[in-house]
């Protein structure tokens, strides 16, 4: 069974692997599969009950706050309806799109193919739908939303009584069942049940799928794969210039974001606005240090950390640089993982926003500093995706079979 690196590239014989075995490319050291005999079974019964468990926790109240009586509930669906009503359709859109809909796109899509893989089935589709529910992995967010409400529920809970709904225990579970269900599924036994690989073609140059790692020969470029229905390309089109493009945009922004409040609260006609840093230090005051840290390292440091590295990543490709090629790559592994996580600020904010609304007595608005922090996170994202990390090593070792 052949298959190809999908960070340097090499074509790779996967051998048969026994339990608990990790197959590893030995140039760039990437985890090419991990044997795991329960993948499918585990990952579609947490799958099923993440989908499942999404339709109550979008529907009902997530928490609730009372205060002298006066009572607020807050729902996924109401922070995206105060956003939008505020003229704040970036960051309205957005969180619906990574709380609400994304989520419940992928959890059904990848039910789907579970169960279908489960009962031997192959379906003409099946590809296709895998892929989606791939590439939709690091944009639908129940996890990272419930990080960015355990945060809010955190600083608020100091000063007044706030409420877990029901909703907000289904959304706990679905959260928690959604990280599962990334760690127990192995995507490449997935891959194999949709369709098996194939040797590398013998004597002839080969290419392979950017998603499946499906090879192929090399006069197959610009057709579909015959197993998720991806445009086969050697490289990725255009990679240098749109990420180089992104990572401007996103250092342009990235000034704003930590410039700019997130936020403000007025109190008895006393405005007090929260900048990002701000949060931070009334989370170390309040001796709330481990969340303290968290939101310097997803909020600050992260975002920095992506930019920096794509702009190394940039200039080794220009320079054609063959040092630290692995050093690199394994930052850009970790750089694709944690970029989701820096919305946990955004959401914070987001789910907040209908919560505190005491008429005179205390409200809370978003300010400009959320969407340009937003629009970091999502250019950042675009870019390390759009990024191809075999451009690297194609550049460093130019040489190489």
């Amino acid at each position: 069974m052949t298959i190809a690196c999908p960070d340097c590239g090499t074509l790779e014989e996967l051998p048969q692997l026994t339990r608990s075995e990790v197959a590893r490319c030995p140039i760039c050291e990437a985890q090419l599969e991990r044997a795991n005999d329960r993948s499918v079974t585990a990952a579609l019964a947490c799958s099923v009950a993440t989908f499942g468990l999404l339709f109550p926790a979008n529907l009902l109240p997530l928490m609730r706050v009372d205060v002298l009586g006066i009572v607020r509930e807050t729902y996924i669906w109401s922070s995206v309806a105060r956003l939008g009503a505020n003229q704040w359709v970036i960051l309205a859109l957005f969180t619906m799109l990574f709380a609400m809909v994304l989520p419940l796109l992928r959890f059904g899509l990848l039910s789907l193919v579970l169960g279908s893989a489960r009962l031997g089935l192959r379906p003409s589709w099946m590809g296709r739908a895998f892929r989606w529910a791939t590439r939709l992995d690091m944009w639908a967010m129940p996890d990272v939303f419930l990080v960015g409400c355990f945060v809010g529920y955190s600083r608020i809970s100091a000063s007044m009584p706030v409420t877990i709904e029901a909703g907000g225990y289904c959304f706990i579970a679905a959260a928690i069942l959604c990280m599962i269900t990334r760690a127990v599924m192995e995507r490449r036994i997935v891959w194999r049940a949709i369709a098996p690989e194939r040797d590398a073609p013998e004597d002839e140059q080969a290419i392979s799928c950017t998603v499946c790692a499906y090879v192929m020969p090399a006069d197959a470029e610009g057709t579909d794969c015959p197993r998720c229905g991806q445009r086969l390309r050697a490289r990725k089109p255009d990679a240098k210039r749109r990420t180089l493009a992104l990572v401007i945009a996103g250092y342009l922004l990235y000034i704003p974001a930590n410039v700019y409040p997130m936020s403000s609260d007025i109190r008895l006609g006393q405005t007090t606005e929260h900048r990002i840093i701000d949060g931070i230090a009334e989370l170390f005051h309040a001796g709330l240090w481990p969340l303290g840290i968290l939101i310097f390292f997803t909020s600050i440091a992260v975002p920095l950390l992506k930019l920096a590295g794509m702009s190394w990543f940039l200039a080794s490709v220009r320079r054609r640089s063959s040092r630290h090629l692995v050093a690199r790559t394994r930052l850009y592994r970790l750089i694709t993982e944690v970029g989701r996580w820096s919305n946990v600020d955004v959401f914070t904010v987001a789910v907040f926003v209908p919560l505190l609304q005491f008429g005179v007595i205390n409200q809370t608005r978003v300010n400009i500093g959320s969407t340009a922090f937003l629009l970091v996170v999502v250019l950042t994202m675009i870019a390390s995706r759009g990024f191809d990390p075999r451009l690297m090593w194609d550049e460093g070792l130019p040489d190489r079979d």
